[in-house]
């Protein structure tokens, strides 16, 4: 990192964790040219790039201040403390029913669970598909079935090295998208009538593949704090026949929060301990403000209990649908159950990735895309300050597109998402991330799009519709 990106990445810090409340008057340039050694230049790069982040903004002749409107930060939502067990799943016709909205480009995407394709170097990735696929060695489209193509998974393992933890490219599976390679985890691991353990509030695909396999959940409660609550989970395993964990440890699915690195290594040793294996699903993982990659939880792991499964979909090609798998010790089931569903991945998709990524570009884009999505939560947080009830509680995620938001106790988000689709606006209800149909009082908000005065109405006439209905 530069001189300017450093001193902005430690103010940044200061802001993202609460130190420098909004409102707080930033440090002179010459005070901050006296403590760091920099010049002046230097640190007001360092403030530019905060204000493109909207983490400050500039006042006329008084100088730099955090942004926002000066008043103590929103409340985080309250943590669940109990586990839930379901017998079986039914989720599957509320999830089709709520995000059915989503796929209409005249809706505002507030619900969707993808960032904005405007974000994405598609045209460079379509040279990188138009030249790779001239080159394609014709054996390749029969030696290219699982695994996969061998130029992406060496790819996928340099990446995998950088943040050391070395991951052999003969021991990645391509899959396609992070949902096959989820999927493929459960089966190899997990049988009809099996007991599996998943978050709450949660991913709802993976409530919708326990329905999908007639498998049995129990929902493990997530601290908006600290992810899953490692003591409840250790009370389950030894109370119930837990066959497995489906968990997300950074930038969880849909509340935002990350694991602490000791966190990880705590639950990776838990379920060593029980002999249970984990589908670690990450596809955010690259997704981080700070200066740091979290490490996932498969970093941690000396048993081969840790399935990583990772995507492009999310920061990089939507539509191309490849994903993968560090299966550790499950790596020959999930290959025959490959072989026996989809075979493999699109091989032209997979030779435009590694081609991409071969150039070098992928890091610059995803710096890039990381600074949008950062300066995008601020307009959105900004947003729900300014035309929500004032006791709305808010997550505070340090990664990823999505906010979670907590209202009223009695509020039917359900109601709201039907009033918001009659206005051109599409949210996600609580109830979709529960296997047992919780968080009835809550939504997840996309800002994964770029900012624009169709958000803040948007935001405004849903703010309108919350106060409209809320209950006293």
């Amino acid at each position: 990192m530069k001189r300017y990106e450093q001193l902005a990445e430690l103010l940044a810090a200061d802001i993202r964790n609460g130190k420098l409340a909004p409102g707080t008057r930033l440090p002179s340039i010459r005070k901050l040219k006296g403590q760091h050694g920099v010049s002046p230049s230097t640190v007001f790069q360092a403030y530019y790039r905060l204000e493109h982040l909207g983490l400050v903004r500039a006042q006329e002749r008084s100088g730099y201040f955090v942004a926002g409107s000066g008043q103590s930060p929103l409340r985080e939502p309250e943590p669940v403390l109990m586990a839930q067990m379901s017998a079986s799943v039914d989720i599957n016709q509320l999830v089709f029913s709520v995000l059915g909205a989503v796929q209409d480009r005249n809706i505002l995407p507030l619900g969707s669970a993808f960032p904005s394709p405007k974000l994405m170097p598609l045209a460079r990735l379509a040279k990188s598909l138009a030249s790779s696929a001239r080159y394609i060695d014709p054996w390749d489209s029969v030696a290219s079935l699982p695994p996969g193509h061998l130029a992406l998974r060496q790819q996928i393992a340099l990446r995998y090295l950088g943040m050391g933890m070395p991951q052999a490219p003969e021991q990645i599976i391509v899959t396609n998208g992070a949902l096959e390679a989820l999927n493929l985890c459960l089966a190899a691991v997990a049988k009809p009538g099996d007991l599996i353990a998943i978050e709450s509030p949660g991913f709802y695909a993976a409530a919708q593949a326990l329905e999908r396999l007639n498998m049995r959940a129990i929902e493990i409660p997530v601290n908006p704090k600290e992810g899953v609550d490692l003591l409840v989970l250790e009370r389950v395993l030894r109370e119930h026949p837990v066959k497995a964990c489906w968990f997300m440890t950074n930038f969880q699915n849909p509340m935002g929060v990350t694991m602490s690195d000791s966190g990880k290594q705590a639950l990776v040793a838990l379920l060593a301990r029980y002999q249970i294996p984990l589908i670690e699903d990450d596809v955010y993982g690259e997704l981080y403000y700070g200066s740091r990659q979290p490490l996932p939880a498969k970093a941690y792991d000396q048993h081969g209990l840790v399935m990583h499964c990772g995507s492009f979909s999310k920061c990089l090609a939507p539509g191309y649908r490849i994903g993968w798998v560090a299966p550790g010790r499950f790596a020959k089931e999930i290959e025959q159950l490959k072989l026996m569903t989809t075979l493999s991945a699109s091989l032209p998709a997979q030779a435009a990735i590694a081609d991409y990524l071969q150039t070098g570009s992928y890091d610059k884009h995803l710096r890039k895309l990381r600074h949008a999505l950062e300066a995008q939560l601020a307009s959105l947080n900004e947003a729900v300050r300014l035309h929500f009830p004032a006791d709305v509680r808010v997550s505070r995620p340090q990664g990823g597109y999505f906010l979670w938001l907590e209202l009223r106790e009695g509020f039917d988000t359900l109601v709201l998402h039907r009033l918001a689709a009659n206005q051109g606006i599409s949210i996600a209800p609580g109830p979709i991330f529960s296997a047992s149909r919780q968080y009835r009082n809550c939504i997840r908000l996309n800002f994964g799009s770029p900012w624009s005065p169709a958000f803040d109405q948007a935001l405004a006439a849903l703010g309108a519709l919350v106060k409209s209905i809320y209950p006293a």
